[in-house]
């Protein structure tokens, strides 16, 4: 056997911009996984996918070698956008396909995202060019129209055009152990019997992107912030955008924690007015027909100056460490990306890969993750699963994981794991001497990120600060 793997040649190829760099180091990497499956190593495999270091311009893809290529939810991180469509459109076969693909949140206006990103005169010029066809969907179902963030209309989009996949938990879900509480479930949208619907009698589904389940790989580029209702959003929370309809989405439970709710963390008496008007306004509002664009703005600006500002220091919706939903949502979500499958099926074993590369280059802190203050860190994570490098976020921003339910309860003992290890398990690499090591042997807060106003001191690492400048 030894013999067999001394006459193979895997040096490496210091010219080549791949990870396996030569077709000898995959050979080799076939024949070692023949031995370990004769050896009753019934997991073991080669993948497919091939690591390749790009350039802001380039991504090195070879000419003229692939079938199709999915830009999903990041041409907007490209900053030399053009320069790279040029390559990668010389990367694909002929009859070969390019796809930009987003899926924003509901009420997202894609005709500006598309005018922003230039993607109307991209494919304008590809087509009068070269004839070629850039193709740009909208993956969202139905989009949301809101004045002052109140719904106050719905159209139908075309959506992904592979469809769509309901994939049912059922009692794997996060939320089997709250079943009693979940008529109080909130989604995107104050219509709640949508959301219910789908979270009730051991039914706990979600409508997610077939476009997704049916790849091999996902890679995920988040951008590092504080989020309101989770504490921290990267790769766990990012998965949001594979799911097709966001109001099958728990977000919150109506009520305080003494009624079995989250959407408040304090039970007082303008609260509950507050609870009580809102109600009142929901029920009403949809009879108003056209004349609803009128009053949206006004009834929005009127219960800012009676109730407060969610977005300058008033706890509603959930937006605290109190919020005991929208971390399961994130659970779940997880657990569908790795086991789930395109025909609404279960794997026992990761049905995909996953790549995460966090951009924390420059960060945000503070009101995230829509109004987050800009916080230069210089800091770059990468890793192949998305609770392990979030849980290397969390600590380098400064949280104490323990406190937020989002990763502790995502380590926790599951029939389908997200985590095959424990926290202790984990090991930083990095250029930057004070964050190399294990993960848990890691002093001081680091980055010491401020939260959003509604976790402030609670999810925060006491002790000295200790500022780096790693690229991790």
């Amino acid at each position: 056997r030894l013999l067999r793997y001394v006459v193979i040649d895997t040096q490496s190829d210091p010219a080549s911009p791949t990870c396996p760099s030569t077709e000898k180091q995959r050979e080799l990497g076939a024949l070692l996984v023949k031995e370990m499956l004769e050896m009753g190593v019934s997991d073991a495999h080669l993948d497919n996918v091939v690591v390749l270091k790009g350039e802001p311009d380039d991504p090195k893809l070879p000419a003229g070698s692939l079938d199709a290529i999915v830009i999903l939810n990041s041409y907007h991180e490209m900053p030399m956008g053009d320069d790279m469509l040029r390559h990668i459109r010389a990367s694909l076969k002929p009859g070969g396909r390019l796809v930009i693909a987003d899926a924003p949140q509901n009420d997202a206006d894609f005709d500006a995202i598309r005018r922003i990103a230039h993607l109307d005169e991209i494919v304008r010029f590809y087509r009068s060019q070269v004839g070629f066809a850039v193709e740009v969907y909208d993956l969202r179902p139905q989009a949301a129209a809101k004045i002052e963030g109140v719904i106050v209309g719905h159209r139908d989009l075309s959506g992904d055009p592979a469809g769509y996949v309901r994939l049912d938990l059922g009692g794997r879900s996060a939320f089997a152990d709250i079943a009693d509480l979940c008529h109080k479930l909130y989604g995107s949208e104050y219509q709640r019997d949508e959301v219910v619907r789908h979270h009730t009698r051991g039914t706990h589904e979600y409508l997610i992107s077939k476009t997704v389940l049916q790849a091999d790989c996902v890679i995920s580029v988040p951008k590092l912030k504080t989020h309101k209702k989770v504490g921290l959003t990267a790769n766990m929370k990012n998965l949001v955008g594979i799911n097709g309809n966001k109001n099958w989405l728990p977000h919150h439970r109506e009520g305080t924690r003494l009624t079995g709710g989250d959407q408040f963390s304090e039970d007082t008496l303008l609260r509950r007015a507050e609870r009580a008007s809102t109600a009142l306004f929901k029920q009403w509002f949809p009879w108003l027909g056209p004349l609803r664009p009128l009053v949206a703005g006004r009834a929005k600006a009127m219960g800012r100056r009676i109730f407060g500002d969610t977005n300058v220091d008033t706890v509603r919706s959930g937006n605290w460490y109190g919020n005991d939903t929208t971390w399961r949502t994130v659970v779940d979500l997880n657990r569908i990306l790795l086991y789930g499958d395109a025909t609404g099926g279960w794997h026992e074993q990761p049905a995909r890969r996953f790549l995460s590369v966090v951009d924390g280059i420059v960060a945000g802190e503070g009101n995230g993750p829509l109004d987050p203050r800009p916080r230069p860190t210089g800091v770059i994570l990468a890793g192949s699963n998305p609770l392990a490098v979030d849980l290397t976020c969390a600590r380098l921003m400064g949280f104490d994981y323990k406190r937020i339910p989002m990763l502790h309860r995502a380590l926790e003992r599951h029939d389908l794991p997200l985590a095959p290890f424990s926290y202790r398990d984990i090991t930083v690499c990095s250029n930057d001497p004070a964050i190399d090591g294990c993960l848990a042997d890691l002093s001081g807060p680091l980055f010491g990120f401020v939260p959003h106003f509604g976790w402030v001191g609670h999810i925060e690492i006491c002790g000295d600060l200790h500022e780096t400048r790693a690229l991790a």
